[in-house]
């Protein structure tokens, strides 16, 4: 059974489409990559899977008792999130509010430590989020997600701005949590967690381009020149 399935979307804001004819469906366990030139749709449609903002036409449904408020999301990074004056600690807390509210409790003490080992920030936990590195940053953000809702995660661009080596670990981070069997959804410009992760392929290009596995995707003329542009190997 499908958890998330999107029939004929379209997709955009104060009455101008960005992205039409999207049909696609996510079951758990998998892990979609959506891919796609800037402007295309990608980001527009995880808002609207989150329901920040509603489509202009078409449908978007839930299956096996998954609600939004299950899907943990990851955004895009802003200059903002660069002086968020708060310990590690207290920005994964601020996770928890999702499902409960201000009140801590002892279950919530123990999913943020659960996903600060998870991430492997444990030790960092009473830094200052604004003197972290951009990768540990990125990972206290992604255990805040988790603290929200660990059956579904949403990431949009979750290795942009960061080097090499700090993309490398959170492309390994996030292929842990897959193995764990955790539904990942990820916006991406790369091709390396197409390449190598993935098992569904989800290519917006102002219309849906293709949705299918990754083994297809990567014979179709769209995978190829995706996989060509993005440098993979």
């Amino acid at each position: 059974m499908a958890l998330i399935e999107c029939e004929n979307l379209s997709l955009g804001y104060e009455g101008h489409t960005v992205v039409e004819g999207i049909n696609f469906s996510v079951c758990e366990g998998d892990y979609l990559c959506i891919v796609g030139e800037n402007g295309s749709g990608k980001s527009t449609l995880m808002k609207t899977l989150l329901g920040i903002e509603k489509p202009i036409s078409g449908r978007v449904a839930f299956g096996g008792g998954l609600k939004k408020n299950e899907i943990g999301y990851l955004p895009q990074r802003t200059a903002q999130d660069f002086d968020f004056p708060a310990s590690v600690y207290e920005v994964v807390m601020s996770g928890c509010i999702n499902k409960s509210g201000f009140f801590r409790s002892a279950s919530k003490r123990a999913a943020v430590e659960k996903n600060l080992e998870r991430m492997g920030i444990s030790d960092i936990s009473g830094r200052c989020y604004r003197e972290l590195s951009g990768g540990q940053m990125q990972r206290t953000l992604l255990a805040r997600a988790l603290c929200a809702a660990d059956r579904v995660v949403l990431l949009d661009e979750p290795v942009a701005g960061l080097d090499p080596v700090a993309t490398n670990e959170m492309y390994e981070t996030v292929r842990s949590l897959s193995k764990e069997g955790i539904t990942v959804i990820m916006v991406t410009h790369d091709a390396l967690p197409v390449l190598n992760d993935a098992n569904t392929v989800l290519h917006l290009a102002g219309n849906q381009l293709f949705f299918g596995s990754k083994e297809d995707y990567l014979l179709s003329d769209a995978g190829r020149l995706f996989a060509g542009q993005s440098g993979g190997r």
